[in-house]
């Protein structure tokens, strides 16, 4: 396995270029499979997720050329509607061809999750939303098999509680189905809006991504379309993070700073100075004395969890205490006892974390346990006096496109090693 040596100390500086979204990336590639024709999609990350995305796509019957950051995917027929446990396991988003195979031939067999360092997200949402639009589903061996061999038919879904890929999967089911379907409760997040944008372009009528209520009218057929796919959130949250805890001066160029607005408000009111030159640029200049502030992850437009642990290791170096509460996944705070290890001082009390600061943090051998939390320990290192080991960084591979590269050509003392 690749481990990441980082020696601390160096402050950021220079610009940093922002990869296209790989969650939104995934649900688009899935919804590839719901036409016949070719699918283009541009600024595609380069990452381990998106791999596995394409060969199990592959698996099912799509054709697939890859050039630099533009992937073009045809399907003129579905070969095997599976998505089995061996690539499941490793990259759970692939949960997403559900609802389209279901949608265009009638039937599914994808494997359950299973278990997750983050906790567990059942796509249970998935299936009784499914269920609504008339698919019949049962569990067996470890896989989901659903059917809909006459078709699905438009319904109304209200989701318990929010779902992000919950809400892509039955609008993608949605958009064959008879009649009109509406998703009550429906998540809003900037990657939902992308997938309805890529599936209107394919032909589907949708209304009201971006909200909590969606209506999708559905259409007979869906056709081909080129698509963009928007910048990545978390990635450019996450250097912006970086600038900040290394008290440099980073431009985060290429993202929506819509999408991050978020966080920045968290970062200015710690005493981060952030500044947007331009709407596709956020600029970062650290330095200052950080205050602790507390944060509560949220659906959007709220605190997004994918940036938690990243802002818990910027709250180690800031003055005061922080409370960090996490409402979206359980077990999300696995990075705390190894950023402990390096010098932090942080305890744990159910789904909060409580942060106090500032402590000087030490180099240290510390493992990786999920993707998020990997960014935390990189970002911690960066800070850190002396040299940190950081194990089992193929987590930060299936988010982050060479995350040392980038960091290096703006100062960062990082290097992988095998």
């Amino acid at each position: 396995m690749d481990k990441f040596v980082i020696t601390g100390g160096a402050a950021l500086r220079g610009e940093i270029p922002t990869n296209g979204s790989k969650n939104a990336a995934l649900p688009a590639l899935a919804a590839a499979l719901l036409t016949a024709e070719p699918v283009t999609l541009k600024r595609i990350p380069r990452v381990r997720d998106i791999r596995t995305m394409q060969r199990l796509l592959v698996d099912i019957g799509s054709q697939a050329e890859v050039e630099g950051e533009t992937v073009c995917l045809h399907t003129p027929q579905i070969v095997c509607p599976e998505a089995p446990y061996e690539l499941v396991k490793t990259m759970r988003a692939s949960s997403l061809v559900l609802g389209p195979l279901v949608a265009r031939c009638g039937r599914a067999r994808v494997s359950l999750p299973g278990g997750c360092a983050i906790g567990g997200r059942p796509i249970n949402l998935h299936i009784l939303g499914l269920e609504q639009l008339g698919a019949r589903i049962h569990q067996s061996h470890g896989y989901i098999e659903a059917e809909a061999r006459d078709g699905l038919r438009g319904a109304v879904v209200h989701f318990d509680r929010i779902t992000v890929t919950g809400t892509e999967d039955l609008m993608m089911a949605a958009v064959l189905a008879k009649g009109e379907t509406i998703l009550r409760n429906a998540a809003r997040e900037p990657e939902v809006v992308d997938v309805a944008d890529l599936l209107t372009k394919m032909g589907a009528q949708i209304e009201g991504a971006g909200t909590s209520t969606i209506r999708i009218q559905g259409v007979e057929k869906m056709g081909g379309a080129e698509h963009t796919i928007i910048p990545d959130r978390i990635e450019a949250g996450t250097f912006l993070i970086a600038g900040a805890i290394t008290g440099g001066d980073l431009a985060i160029t290429g993202c929506n700073a819509g999408h991050l607005d978020a966080l920045v408000s968290k970062l200015q009111q710690a005493g981060v100075d952030v500044t947007q030159p331009d709407g596709g640029t956020l600029r970062v200049l650290g330095g200052g004395k950080l205050r602790s502030v507390d944060v509560t992850t949220e659906e959007y437009p709220g605190f997004a969890t994918d940036l938690q642990a990243q802002y818990m290791a910027l709250m180690t170096q800031a003055e005061g205490i922080a409370m960090i509460t996490e409402t979206i996944f359980e077990n999300r705070f696995m990075h705390a006892q190894e950023l402990a290890r390096m010098g932090a001082n942080i305890r744990i009390d159910g789904k909060q974390a409580i942060v106090a600061g500032p402590h000087e943090l030490t180099g240290a051998g510390v493992i990786a346990s999920d993707l998020r939390a990997s960014a935390s320990l990189v970002l911690a290192a960066l800070v850190a006096r002396g040299e940190t080991v950081i194990d089992r960084v193929y987590h930060i591979d299936r988010g982050y496109e060479r995350i040392e590269a980038k960091l290096a050509r703006v100062g960062a003392k990082i290097r992988r090693v095998e």
